[in-house]
């Protein structure tokens, strides 16, 4: 048996040459940007239809066997925009299909950045509600610093840490980052909502079917009226129509929520 060696992500030369699929520009563009193209709150299947949690109260968390092709299509009955699940054989089968790479491990989401150019990568992290040897694991300020120095399209928080340092948020999203989050507070509707008051750009979750019907439910498609539109720049009217904008009732709502999402 070969033994595999160890190296540095500044060992590995880039390799933007590998064999793509034929991809066009446009579908090209929104690979590189991801979580779903501009002004759409993402909704990913954790897992497929959701991860299950076999020792949980909650049968609609033991419905589906996880990572199965059942679980995918289960998923797919459901206006979702990805799947989440481990991957291989990508540039083989992929064809035009909308493709995220993401991992915990930053030095795996350096290489999977240096290696290829076609698909977007995003570095996973618990934001601080764990904490790790490698101190590139244990903030979003080092995740972000990590994105920043490897040419990284996003990050994919445990959404507690969203709610814990939500001034997080604006320094992700200038410096043009997309924002996704994880975690059991990802099956909450009103949670959901409020990161996508916040500016969080989708959420992976389980309860697909619950999740995606409050979403649409909650959530519409922002809209400037025409008159105003006529008298905006461009720069104006996308400020207008996707910064969120919080309502007495939306404040009074995350103010009681936060103490409780912290803990």
């Amino acid at each position: 048996m070969a033994l595999l060696k160890a190296v540095r992500v500044s060992d590995v030369p880039t390799l933007d040459v590998v064999v793509v699929p034929d991809i066009d520009a446009a579908s090209a563009k929104q690979q590189q940007r991801g979580s779903g193209g501009a002004g759409r709150f993402a909704v990913i299947g954790h897992r497929g239809k959701g991860m299950n949690a076999l020792s949980s109260p909650d049968r609609r968390l033991q419905e589906v066997k996880e990572n199965s092709v059942r679980s995918f299509n289960e998923a797919a009955r459901f206006p979702v925009d990805y799947v989440e699940f481990d991957v291989q054989v990508v540039f083989e089968y992929a064809k035009d299909r909308p493709i995220i790479f993401s991992s915990f491990q930053p030095d795996a989401a350096q290489l999977m950045r240096k290696l290829q150019s076609t698909y977007p990568v995003y570095f996973l992290t618990n934001g601080g509600t764990e904490i790790y040897a490698d101190v590139r694991r244990n903030s979003l300020e080092e995740a972000l610093k990590l994105c920043l120095a490897s040419g990284m399209q996003g990050i994919v928080s445990e959404a507690r840490a969203i709610f814990r340092f939500p001034a997080a948020i604006p320094k992700i999203k200038e410096a043009d980052l997309s924002l996704l989050t994880y975690g059991t507070l990802n099956n909450v509707p009103e949670a959901v909502y409020m990161q996508h008051l916040m500016g969080v750009d989708g959420v992976i979750v389980d309860l697909v079917p619950e999740i995606t019907k409050a979403i649409s439910d909650l959530i519409t498609e922002p809209k400037a009226d025409m008159e105003i539109a006529n008298d905006l720049s461009s720069k104006e009217l996308k400020d207008v129509t996707s910064t969120p904008n919080f309502t007495r009732r939306e404040i009074s709502f995350l103010l009681r929520l936060l103490p409780e999402l912290v803990q």
